[in-house]
């Protein structure tokens, strides 16, 4: 029988480990006569749930480095920059073990795109869909810059070659359905059957299932036809495009859209109103993009249009302002602001001052007059944690300040009278809280963005008079999370919905899902990977956080940051593997020992390193990714 052997490989159960150097022989890998070696295929099928929470199956290679794999399976998908996604086990959920069985089965019916996928790590760059190979696919370049357009800037639909692309296959129909368009969830029993209310350590738990970057599937025992999540791990996202990344875009939408319906990240009562609204608005778009798409596929765009439309869009260097200041002085703030220390047992209430912000500190006078003098307060915001707590309807705009000292953090809130005071403190506090003046260019940009946060959540004063018709196409049940169900008729919630919607109808159908992500970012919580750790000296349990540029130590039960520890003043960090224990030296003499109770801290080094791995990417990198460094920063001894 011809048969071609090419993909298979021996794999040696007993020592885990795959014989993939030919050359050698079986003696110097060390194998005696009684070993068991299993004669088996690389590329096995794999079940992926997407952050869409759709699966899809797709064969993937189980000897090559779980980093490898994932760059394949993104390519497959026409997804740039792979290393911001990994794969992470399914948590076990002790309270389903009768229905294991009966689990399974409706997860089978949920897929999507039936038949093998291969991905195009195995010698050819085709992906075959279905029983036909008739689809040819080829994905474009990571970072290049002579990249043409792949989507149209507006609404995330591929552009005139992505059809050929794509041929017959499940991924075309002239848009590559499933993964580039929003799919509404189309009824609350899912939300509800998904949902869990999560305490902190629930969450923390979650984080113990990410696989090993270094390792194979085959290592970690992931079984051929088994679930995995792919999932955005690091929350750094590099060079958002809407031309080439409408398929990244809406995923990455997707995977924040679930984190709000599912509680895993806290927001407002106001935020969520925004939220559902973007939602519901995508949906309704998404809906009239693919029946547009349908009907005609050639536009007629104006060029220059389309050209103003996507510096617009795109997220980087912001709307330059044509008035240049004096390069050299750097920006300050002087207003009266109220601030308050809280301290237990107190009930001073907010005290104003005249305080001044210059470089990355803040001083605090009596009055105007006294600002010759000097300040009743100084603090310099260099490596603090910087919180909202803000409430539109409530006319309140609080900044809480965690300030770095010795023996923990200072916790200072200032009030601010109004939204554009608030705006221009708080960018200037986060770019403090970084290192950085308000002479960065960011400083602008990211006061515009905390206004147009502000300005989505808006309660329209004179709501104009909402059809009905609208009103029945609304399915709050699917737009807000769990919480809001039992504290709200469905009535209320359409209502606000619909308030909410005013301010954002305007926008285009990718601009909505940027906006989206925007504001999931602008969220207190966002981006921090919690584990549960014992710190040297501690004795409970408590969490150590870990962001793209810090290290908090937080407290298990209220989530509340007790210190914080940049990544630029680090100088190295070790794992002791034997105790499980990770230490890390920063620059003032300042070492961070914890020892990671329930996780293998493999995963928190792989974190840690990963974020120091991904602030080295730069605009102007045309080759591709790093893949060595990665695994030096990672992969610990092997």
């Amino acid at each position: 029988v011809k048969k071609d052997w090419s993909d298979h490989a021996l794999w040696w159960e007993k020592k885990r480990t795959w014989l993939l150097k030919t050359h050698w022989t079986l003696d110097k890998y060390g194998i005696q006569a009684d070993a068991k070696l299993q004669f088996t295929p690389q590329h096995k099928l794999l079940r992926l749930q997407l952050p869409n929470m759709k699966y899809v199956k797709v064969k993937v290679n189980f000897s090559d480095r779980v980093f490898k794999a994932v760059s394949d399976i993104c390519k497959t998908f026409n997804i740039r920059h792979p290393e911001e996604l990994s794969l992470l086990k399914k948590p076990r959920d002790p309270t389903k073990k009768k229905k294991k069985k009966l689990d399974d089965q409706s997860e089978d019916e949920a897929f999507e795109l039936e038949g093998p996928l291969i991905t195009p790590g195995s010698g050819t760059d085709v992906l075959y869909i279905g029983p036909l190979k008739g689809s040819i696919y080829s994905s474009p370049g990571l970072y290049s810059k002579t990249m043409t357009p792949t989507y149209d800037a507006h609404d995330g639909s591929p552009l005139s070659p992505t059809s050929a692309w794509f041929g017959d296959s499940a991924l075309s129909e002239g848009n590559p359905g499933i993964l580039a368009v929003s799919q509404p969830i189309t009824s609350p029993e899912i939300l509800a059957k998904m949902f869990k209310p999560q305490a902190l350590l629930d969450k923390a738990k979650i984080n113990q299932g990410w696989l090993d970057s270094s390792r194979s599937l085959m290592e970690q025992d992931v079984k051929e036809n088994e679930a995995l999540l792919l999932r955005f791990k690091y929350y750094s996202f590099f060079d958002l495009n809407p031309k080439y990344d409408a398929i990244r875009i809406n995923q990455l939408y997707e995977q924040a859209k679930w984190a709000i319906l599912l509680e895993e990240i806290e927001c407002t009562e106001e935020e969520m109103m925004m939220f559902a609204a973007l939602q519901y608005h995508i949906n309704k778009l998404s809906i009239m993009t693919s029946e547009n798409h349908l009907n005609n596929s050639d536009k007629e765009v104006d060029e220059v249009d389309a050209a103003l439309s996507d510096l617009e869009i795109t997220l980087e260097g912001g709307k330059t302002s044509t008035i240049l200041g004096d390069i050299t002085s750097i920006p300050e703030l002087a207003d009266y602001i109220k601030v308050f220390k809280p301290k237990k047992l107190t009930l001073k209430g907010y005290k104003q001052y005249w305080c001044t912000f210059k470089d990355t500190s803040i001083s605090c006078y009596k009055s105007k007059e006294e600002s010759s003098g000097t300040p009743a307060h100084q603090m310099n915001l260099r490596g603090c944690e910087v919180t909202p707590d803000v409430n539109i309807s409530g006319q309140k705009f609080n900044i809480k300040l965690l300030i770095p000292v010795a023996e923990g953090m200072n916790e200072i809130w200032l009030r601010c009278d109004n939204e554009k005071q608030y705006a221009h403190w708080m960018a200037a506090c986060r770019l403090a809280s970084k290192g950085k003046t308000m002479a960065d260019s960011s400083y602008n940009l990211e006061v515009q963005n905390i206004l147009s946060f502000l300005k989505m959540q808006h309660l329209n004063p004179d709501p104009q008079l909402i059809p009905d018709q609208i009103t029945t196409d609304i399915n709050p049940e699917c737009l807000v999370s769990p919480r809001y169900l039992k504290k709200y008729k469905s009535k209320q919630i359409t209502a606000r919905i619909l308030e909410a919607h005013q301010n954002v109808a305007q926008m285009s159908l990718i601009e909505a899902k940027m906006r989206f992500i925007q504001a999931w970012q602008s969220l207190p919580e966002f981006g921090i990977t919690h584990f549960i750790a014992r710190f040297q000296g501690g004795k409970k349990e408590e969490l150590i956080g870990i962001a793209y540029n810090r290290l908090i130590r937080m407290d298990a039960s209220t989530g509340d940051a007790i210190k914080t520890w940049r990544f630029s003043n680090m100088k190295q960090w070790n794992v002791n593997w034997e105790i499980k224990m990770v230490t890390v030296e920063f620059a003032d003499e300042v070492r961070l020992s914890f020892i990671c109770t329930e996780v293998d801290c493999k995963v928190v080094h792989e974190f840690i390193g990963g974020y120091i791995f991904l602030s080295t990417r730069a605009k102007d990198q045309n080759e591709s990714l790093d893949e060595e460094m990665f695994y030096k920063l990672t992969s610990g001894w092997v």
